[in-house]
């Protein structure tokens, strides 16, 4: 069977970085660089005329960096999600990321393969934590928010929904979780719907987080 075709807008300030990104993310590996920026400055209509899949979005960049283009982005109807892309283990910056409304983020420095799989699982509306800096992260983010969802509302989720929950903290899409537990995709999202109203949570990484928080599962390489 013949894979979708992921259209990417790459936003990074170094051309060098871009570069070697056009040929990791190149069309015999199933993606379509359809744009590029030097900023985050103009991504609005950037993803409104190009109407990419994803956004492969570099943190520090001059004028408006991956954070704030990240925010802009949130409050575009139908925006395509955002993996945020950075050469450095930075926590706060990531967790701001996070609470920008990305659904990943990625340390720069790994394998070509793992790029690939992280886009085109974000791609897809699942999120993609790097374990190697997740554990700080998650530490980051919660530090800055608004008190977290009672440890009681766990209670409100059936033994499946927990599952399910488990398996999106440990990274896995939702073809993998239906594999998992011999369920159909369309009954895996009804779960997901059902998890994110009981807890209130807003989006995929909303949910990792929550799995981490609640001892549903702990930081480290991702499964699947």
């Amino acid at each position: 069977m013949t894979q979708e075709v992921v259209r990417v807008l790459l936003v990074d300030d170094q051309e060098l970085v871009r570069t070697g990104l056009r040929g990791i993310l190149r069309s015999r590996f199933g993606f379509e660089i359809v744009g590029e920026l030097a900023s985050g400055e103009g991504i609005v209509d950037a993803v409104a005329s190009l109407r990419p899949d994803v956004v492969v979005m570099d943190v520090r960049m001059p004028r408006v960096d991956g954070v704030a283009a990240t925010r802009l982005l949130a409050d575009v109807p139908d925006a395509p999600p955002v993996l945020v892309l950075t050469t450095f283990e930075d926590e706060e910056v990531l967790a701001g990321a996070l609470r920008a409304g990305a659904a990943g983020f990625l340390l720069k420095s790994v394998p070509a393969e793992d790029l690939q799989r992280a886009v085109r699982a974000v791609a897809a509306g699942d999120s993609w934590l790097d374990p190697a800096v997740t554990g700080r992260v998650l530490t980051a983010y919660r530090g800055a928010q608004a008190p977290p969802v009672s440890g009681a509302a766990v209670e409100t989720l059936t033994p499946r929904e927990r599952e399910v929950l488990a398996l999106i903290g440990a990274g896995l899409n939702n073809t993998e979780i239906a594999a998992n537990l011999f369920l159909g995709e369309g009954t895996i999202k009804t779960h997901i719907g059902h998890i994110f109203a009981k807890l209130g949570l807003r989006d995929r990484a909303a949910a990792v987080v929550f799995a981490f928080d609640h001892g549903l599962v702990q930081p480290g390489r991702r499964s699947g």
